[in-house]
């Protein structure tokens, strides 16, 4: 052989064991996310190939699956009653990827979790028969909150405060996921609902934080009360009226100047929801005190799921004087979701102690089996005293009962709760968010409930939580009490 023919035979070996190695390296290394790629059109069809499993609300299914016509993927999801329950189940679609329950959810819902697998199903490497995800979800609670709501854009959710389940979790307003699962037809859908400026793809019940206003006075209180500053609500406070904020010439005033705000006891501030009294509350605790019980309650918690993940709800740091006693009436840059805010009542309603909340009951396999409960391992923490929230319980009655939350009555019906109106825009030149939170009881049974109200078509003079937000809060426990 001459020395050109051994140089080519050489560089060929070369050049085969190249393609050698790199055959190897996507078959063993790179098949896993090829096989994953979003862009991999076999998982589409993998996927649609059978109907999928289902979201099942009180024992009815909230989803379901249809044959789709000219297409090779077979099968389509359908949502029943979609915008009712879309802040909950998100959606599957043919060609977007899955949100909410539906995307975290996905490998059990279409028959690819692992827990499905029968022995046989190993052997011969067919798919699984999907399992279902079995919801906390009340029916009634969610269409009580979803039809109060109507055309205003809010969020609502309520949670039973004994176990932490979350009975609604409702946005509006909504859309209806059953626009999204049809790859023919997304496309134009998914233009449309980006360019709403409503935002109905925002869940504002989980995932859409805003200053809480007068409804974060309910943890500044909690804070006061755990540290000592006063031995119980109807202790007089040391607050003027107005009151001039640190290192300012600027006037705190409240929202009536008749109220009885000047050194009131937390009990008729709360009642009252005077400005004046949580701004120097806050600053006579300091902003540390202040966000340990915030944090407490699950403020700055960044890892919140539900199983959903959950936006984080901020008390900031590093603020000067005026700054804190700004936050102390939830403004500034305190903000809350409705989750957060209703997690406050319920784990005053509970007596201090807060079960984790959560809107998946269990998963099961295609024939019912359980193979997760999550009922069983809510985790109960210790958020305050017994003695604090029966305290602000109390409180909380007198706002309802004789205060700024009236119109969450309900005759017969134990319900304590905080009114809130937050300021939005430079100088509150916007429309202000309509905030209420509560709890209410009725012999054994308990709900804990928050509505915040974005927007709607009232006057400017009419936005209230109040006037808003607690008629919404008052369907949702009369829903969940009867």
């Amino acid at each position: 052989m001459n020395k050109t023919i051994r140089r080519a035979s050489l560089f060929t070996l070369l050049l085969v064991f190249a393609l050698l190695v790199r055959a190897t390296w996507v078959q063993f290394y790179e098949g896993r996310a090829l096989a994953d790629d979003q862009h991999n059109r076999r998982n589409a069809i993998q996927t649609y190939a059978e109907p999928l499993g289902n979201i099942v609300v009180a024992g009815r299914a909230v989803t379901g699956s249809a044959v789709t016509d000219g297409s090779d993927l077979r099968y389509r999801r359908t949502y029943p009653n979609g915008p009712l329950y879309a802040a909950v189940t998100g959606y599957a679609s043919q060609a977007y990827a899955p949100t909410q329950l539906e995307g975290i959810y996905a490998d059990l819902l279409n028959g690819t979790d692992t827990r499905l697998k029968t022995v046989l199903d190993t052997l011969t490497n067919k798919r699984a028969d999907p399992g279902n995800v079995v919801t906390t979800i009340d029916p009634d609670v969610q269409k009580a909150a979803y039809d109060a709501l109507g055309d205003t854009k809010g969020g609502a959710v309520a949670i039973d405060p004994g176990t932490g389940r979350i009975l609604a979790a409702v946005s509006t307003p909504s859309y209806d996921p059953s626009t999204l699962t049809d790859a023919t037809t997304a496309g134009t859908a998914w233009k449309r609902l980006n360019a709403d400026p409503d935002k109905p793809l925002t869940n504002r019940a989980l995932r859409q934080p805003l200053p809480p206003g007068s409804t974060f006075k309910l943890v500044v209180a909690a804070a006061a009360l755990e540290d000592g500053l006063y031995s119980s609500v109807d202790e007089p406070t040391v607050s003027p009226s107005p009151y001039t904020l640190p290192g300012t010439v600027t006037p705190l005033r409240n929202e009536s100047a008749s109220a009885p705000c000047t050194n009131a006891s937390i009990r008729v501030a709360l009642q009252y929801s005077c400005n004046t009294v949580f701004a120097k509350m806050a600053v006579d605790l300091g902003q540390d005190k202040v966000r340990a019980t915030a944090e407490k309650f699950g403020f700055n918690d960044s890892t919140r799921d539900v199983p959903v993940r959950a936006y984080t709800s901020v008390y900031p740091t590093g603020m000067d004087r005026a700054q804190t006693a700004l936050t102390g009436i939830g403004q500034f840059d305190v903000t809350a979701t409705p989750l957060q805010m209703a997690m406050v009542s319920a784990a005053l309603a509970h007596d201090g102690e807060l079960v984790a909340p959560h809107m998946v009951d269990r998963i099961t396999d295609g024939g019912g089996d359980t193979l997760e409960d999550y009922d069983a391992g809510a985790r109960t923490t210790r958020i305050v005293s017994s003695r604090t929230a029966a305290q602000l319980r109390s409180a909380m009655q007198t706002v309802v009962e004789e205060g700024t939350g009236t119109n969450a009555r309900i005759a017969g019906v134990t319900v304590g709760g905080k009114t809130g109106t937050a300021q939005h825009g430079e100088n509150n030149s916007k429309t202000p968010y309509a905030w209420f939170t509560s709890y209410a009881t009725a012999g054994d049974k308990q709900v804990a409930v928050a509505v915040m109200v974005e927007q709607s078509d009232a006057a400017r003079s009419e936005v209230s939580g109040n006037g808003l937000a607690a008629p919404v809060a008052r369907a949702m426990m009369k829903a969940a009490l009867t």
